[in-house]
């Protein structure tokens, strides 16, 4: 009894040991495996690294040891994905802000600012013409902009032929009654010579011929061009004048192609100028050009304004607000967020939400957009409704995609792919997010890389490759400069996203063999340094971006300058003046 006792205890102590053998065994963190690791299976799921330093690995969320930028996961999934495609944990979404939103039509609505000119009312142009050969005695009207009225004497003018004419008249007087019709035609040809009827009585009067012959104004307004001189000679048909009223005057703003969906007759704009500093004027689009300038690519659309104190000058530059009104079901397009939007020169990118996956899994897709609509881009193609993009975050998903070799912002080739600039459609006003309260020091410091950029653009004006490299190399200088560490957050991961193309693109103008290549590289140069600049609201340079439409075989680039004179870089003297002012840096 007591062995058959004995041995019941025996096995029951070897099923206990085997028991809490097995528990150990399946007990979390425990495993022979996490034994092994060294840690529990949450940290297992996620390696945190660097965009701009991959070798930098952590096992927990953080800060950059080189950059301080904030670390990125690194994926350790094993769902198999596209090279266009980045896969992200639950987890990783949530801690970057990951925020997704519904691709949607809507009418194209919102404000668009438009530059524009000065003109005088062609409506009240008019021109006094010679109509007599002669020598201009004496000169009334002698000074461009001097205001005339109706009926006043401009000059006065010595004609041989006149005196012919008139000698002729008198002969007709004394056949008058015998020969009416020779008569007439004396009359008649006086008249031809815009003689007034008064002018003819005086001469009948006289009875001899005047030697002297006033010119008087058709209308009131003022001289836009006075093209005689006193002493000079006139011809028949010569222009002597040019006059117009500005008591209303026109304002015509040229239009880009991408901008005329969203104008129509009949819209309000708001507009100001430096000369009337703090007052806007409104006006309605009157008229808009119906075919397109082969030479600039532009419309014009026109507005009237009352110009009853003259205060408004002919070629003066304006500033426009269009208000733009959605044009009804026949004008809806597709529409996304202005942040959903990645830009690298000329390429417009978007990650989609891919269905299907077990985890958030993001496709990179390069689409063609159209014009702003309020907080919104117009999707000309590449995107149908429906379609769930990241809306907040994309930054940060791309950062991902990088790390990952996959295609990305920087590399649209994904592993492996060489480093070049992809031409594209016409370039689309970029979406520039703000960072609101930037470290001064920071801003100087773009400052300074804005002023060493100057004599990068001037070189290309002057189709010098060899300063265009050299006035590089000091940008590299400068733009090494800049402490990244002054700026933290979002202000810091959008300066890393910058800093890789002015880098790049530094290094191919210093690279290139040809001004033609710098010249390429100069595009997204110019581009993301205004982005910079706008971002973090670096003030007081006196800047203004232009823009010439004809670069490229027609694509258009922009570029940065000091002075609102168009000088443009990529043509340099073969078409000096190509181009137009489309921002004003403030």
């Amino acid at each position: 009894m007591k062995k058959v006792l004995h041995n019941r205890v025996l096995m029951g102590l070897v099923i206990l040991a085997i028991g809490v053998f097995v528990g150990r065994m399946i007990s979390p963190g425990n495993t022979v495996d996490n034994q092994h690791e060294g840690h529990g299976h949450e940290t297992v799921a996620e390696v945190w690294t660097c965009s701009m330093h991959p070798n930098v690995r952590k096992d927990e969320p953080g800060k950059c040891p080189i950059c301080a930028m904030d670390l990125v996961p690194v994926s350790t999934m094993t769902e198999e994905v596209g090279i266009d495609e980045v896969q992200m944990t639950e987890a990783a979404i949530q801690l970057a802000n990951i925020q997704t939103t519904l691709v949607s039509s809507g009418a194209m609505s919102g404000n668009l600012s438009i530059q524009g000119v000065i003109k005088a009312n062609e409506r009240s142009l008019a021109s006094v013409t010679a109509h007599f050969d002669g020598r201009v005695e004496t000169l009334y009207a002698d000074y461009t902009g001097q205001f005339i009225r109706k009926g006043q004497k401009l000059a006065t003018i010595y004609s041989p032929d006149l005196v012919t004419a008139q000698k002729e008249l008198f002969e007709a007087v004394r056949f008058k009654d015998s020969n009416p019709e020779y008569y007439k035609s004396a009359m008649r040809k006086l008249k031809l010579w815009e003689l007034t009827d008064a002018q003819i009585a005086y001469i009948m009067e006289k009875g001899e011929p005047q030697f002297y012959f006033d010119v008087f104004a058709p209308r009131s307004g003022t001289i836009l061009h006075k093209h005689i001189s006193e002493g000079g000679h006139v011809k028949d048909g010569m222009v002597m004048f040019d006059i117009a009223d500005l008591t209303k005057v026109w304002v015509v703003f040229d239009l880009y192609e991408r901008q005329l969906p969203q104008i129509a007759v009949g819209d309000k704009v708001k507009i100001k100028t430096a000369a009337l500093t703090g007052e806007t004027l409104e006006a309605s689009i009157i008229f808009i050009e119906p075919t397109v300038n082969a030479m600039t690519r532009t419309a014009a659309a026109r507005a009237e304004l009352s110009n009853k104190g003259g205060r408004l000058k002919p070629e003066m530059f304006v500033q426009g607000t269009l208000i733009s009104e959605p044009r009804g079901n026949s004008s809806k397009s597709l529409l996304i967020p202005k942040t959903s939007v990645l830009w690298t020169g000329k390429r417009a990118i978007v990650y989609v939400k891919q269905p299907g996956y077990s985890q958030p899994t993001f496709q990179f897709r390069e689409i063609e957009l159209g014009p702003e609509s309020g907080g919104n881009y117009i999707v000309l193609s590449g995107l149908s409704e429906g379609d769930e993009i990241v809306s907040n975050g994309v930054f940060k998903v791309d950062a991902s995609a990088q790390l990952l070799g996959k295609v990305s912002m920087m590399n649209p080739f994904g592993a492996g792919g060489t480093k070049q600039f992809i031409e594209g459609e016409e370039k689309a006003s970029p979406s520039i997010p703000q960072m609101g309260d930037v470290n001064q020091d920071f801003k100087n410091q773009l400052a300074a890389v804005f002023s060493a950029y100057l004599p990068v653009k001037d070189a290309l004006i002057q189709t010098d490759s060899v300063t265009s490299a050299d006035k590089a190399r000091h940008l590299q200088t400068v733009l090494a400069g800049v402490d990244m560490t002054l700026i933290t957050g979002q202000a810091h991961d959008q300066w890393m996203s910058y800093l890789q193309v002015l880098r790049s693109s530094i290094d191919s103008i210093i690279e290139a063999q040809t001004v033609e290549g710098q010249r390429q590289a100069f595009s997204p140069l110019s581009d993301t340094l205004y982005q910079s600049l706008v971002a973090y609201g670096v003030e007081g340079l006196g800047a203004y971006r232009q823009y010439c439409p004809m670069a490229f075989d027609f694509k258009g680039a922009f570029w940065l300058s000091d002075s609102d004179q168009v000088l443009n870089p990529y043509f340099g003297d073969v078409m000096l003046r190509c181009g137009s002012v489309e921002e004003e840096l403030n």
